[in-house]
Protein backbone atom coordinates (compact mmCIF):
# COMPACT_ATOMS: atom_id res chain seq x y z
CA UNK A 1 0.00 0.00 0.00
CA UNK A 2 1.41 3.37 -0.87
CA UNK A 3 0.77 6.47 1.53
CA UNK A 4 2.10 9.73 0.97
CA UNK A 5 2.34 12.15 3.93
CA UNK A 6 2.83 15.87 2.74
CA UNK A 7 4.82 18.06 5.63
CA UNK A 8 4.43 21.60 5.76
CA UNK A 9 5.24 24.71 7.63
CA UNK A 10 2.03 25.99 10.30
CA UNK A 11 0.97 29.23 8.83
CA UNK A 12 2.08 32.08 10.67
CA UNK A 13 5.56 30.31 10.79
CA UNK A 14 8.40 31.86 8.58
CA UNK A 15 9.76 29.69 5.83
CA UNK A 16 12.88 31.87 4.23
CA UNK A 17 13.20 28.95 1.86
CA UNK A 18 9.58 30.00 0.47
CA UNK A 19 10.13 33.79 0.51
CA UNK A 20 13.88 32.99 -1.70
CA UNK A 21 12.12 31.17 -4.10
CA UNK A 22 9.20 33.84 -4.03
CA UNK A 23 11.80 36.40 -4.61
CA UNK A 24 13.46 34.37 -7.59
CA UNK A 25 10.25 33.84 -9.45
CA UNK A 26 9.66 37.51 -9.19
CA UNK A 27 13.30 38.81 -10.15
CA UNK A 28 12.59 35.68 -13.35
CA UNK A 29 9.17 37.36 -14.73
CA UNK A 30 6.42 35.65 -12.41
CA UNK A 31 4.97 38.42 -11.52
CA UNK A 32 1.90 37.01 -10.15
CA UNK A 33 2.77 34.80 -7.72
CA UNK A 34 1.72 35.94 -3.97
CA UNK A 35 3.30 33.61 -1.68
CA UNK A 36 5.30 30.82 -1.49
CA UNK A 37 5.33 27.81 1.30
CA UNK A 38 8.20 24.84 0.77
CA UNK A 39 7.42 21.71 2.59
CA UNK A 40 8.21 18.12 2.22
CA UNK A 41 6.81 14.99 0.50
CA UNK A 42 7.44 11.32 1.83
CA UNK A 43 6.15 8.31 0.00
CA UNK A 44 5.63 5.40 1.90
CA UNK A 45 5.16 1.54 0.46
CA UNK A 46 3.50 -0.46 3.47
CA UNK A 47 3.63 -3.74 2.67
CA UNK A 48 0.81 -6.13 4.18
CA UNK A 49 -1.42 -3.43 5.12
CA UNK A 50 -4.77 -2.56 4.17
CA UNK A 51 -5.82 1.17 3.20
CA UNK A 52 -7.28 2.04 6.79
CA UNK A 53 -4.61 0.38 8.54
CA UNK A 54 -1.86 2.36 5.71
CA UNK A 55 -2.79 5.77 6.06
CA UNK A 56 -3.21 5.04 10.44
CA UNK A 57 -0.04 3.61 10.53
CA UNK A 58 1.37 6.79 8.05
CA UNK A 59 -0.03 9.36 10.83
CA UNK A 60 1.88 7.70 13.29
CA UNK A 61 5.24 7.98 11.94
CA UNK A 62 4.68 11.50 11.04
CA UNK A 63 3.36 12.57 14.62
CA UNK A 64 6.62 10.41 15.59
CA UNK A 65 9.40 11.22 12.65
CA UNK A 66 8.21 13.23 9.97
CA UNK A 67 6.70 16.28 11.39
CA UNK A 68 7.67 18.85 13.93
CA UNK A 69 4.25 19.29 14.96
CA UNK A 70 5.27 22.15 16.81
CA UNK A 71 5.92 24.57 13.82
CA UNK A 72 4.77 21.66 10.80
CA UNK A 73 0.81 20.30 9.97
CA UNK A 74 1.19 17.20 8.03
CA UNK A 75 -1.48 15.33 5.78
CA UNK A 76 -1.90 11.79 4.90
CA UNK A 77 -2.76 9.77 1.74
CA UNK A 78 -3.09 6.68 0.74
CA UNK A 79 -2.34 6.77 -3.08
CA UNK A 80 -2.77 2.84 -3.65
Amino acid sequence: MKVRVTVMLKDGVLDPQGKAIGHALHTLGFAGVQDVRVGKIIELDLHGVKAEEAHEKAGEMARNLLANLVIEDYLVEVVA
